[in-house]
């Protein structure tokens, strides 16, 4: 517990609980977009696999509070040093600091609000599916017999709409670009990063931020051009 303590007070303390939490939800948004990509296979895959997530019960809302836990932490750990780095910097930065400063860096804070405003956006529309309860009833049949939830029919459904389907798409490039900053970084403060790999590091956060943005953007955009269709 005091070490736990002395981590959330001390500012080196805060950076590696940021990393760490950060390290959580970019694997978990990484598993989330391999589980989306199921939507370009039969429908019986994706909704399989959910089937099989909404079968854990109790777990997968355990494994969910984890997650939040760890977004409020992030946020919160994020705002602390925001204002901790303001205090101790109360005049403005020099020209050539903003130069060195990586765009991405300087508009973390503000793609973090878009990202973070994102999310009971996306909940409340997949996961409780607030104004669209009728999706709680559509139904798909496994090749076993199992009557699953048709989870392919609400994405199709969900992405048809051009507005939802564009916040989207604007979404998850913020949240790309918040990524290729925040990959750098954690593996910054958690010293994995030296001169001998940094360039490795910073081209393997591009790359994988581009593809993160574009197999997203993929799947809303394959439904508005009808390449995603409804099963027959």
């Amino acid at each position: 517990m005091n070490l736990l303590g002395s981590l959330f007070k001390s500012s080196i303390g805060k950076k590696i609980l940021m990393a760490l939490t950060g390290l959580v939800l970019f694997g978990f948004v990484t598993g989330h977009l391999v589980g989306n990509l199921q939507i370009f296979l039969p429908p019986a895959k994706i909704n399989a696999y959910a089937h099989m997530l909404e079968s854990l019960g109790a777990g997968l809302w355990l494994i969910r509070g984890f997650l939040l836990l760890c977004l409020v932490i992030h946020v919160w750990l994020a705002i602390q040093l925001t204002l901790e780095n303001r205090a101790a910097r109360p005049q403005a930065y020099g020209a050539d600091h903003v130069i060195r400063a990586t765009l991405a860096s300087r508009v973390m804070a503000r793609t973090g609000i878009v990202v973070l405003a994102f999310v009971p956006f996306h909940l409340a529309h997949y996961t409780l599916r607030v104004g669209s309860p009728g999706w709680s009833e559509h139904t798909f049949r496994l090749t076993d017999g199992t009557l699953v939830r048709d989870v392919h029919t609400m994405m199709v459904q969900g992405f048809s709409n051009w507005l939802v389907s564009g916040f989207y798409v604007i979404a998850v490039g913020i949240l790309a670009y918040h990524l290729s900053h925040g990959i750098v970084s954690a593996v910054q403060t958690l010293g994995l990063k030296n001169e001998k790999w940094a360039g490795q590091v910073e081209r393997f956060a591009a790359a994988y931020c581009w593809l993160y943005f574009l197999l997203n953007a993929a799947i809303p955009l394959a439904v508005l051009g009808g390449f995603v269709k409804l099963a027959a």
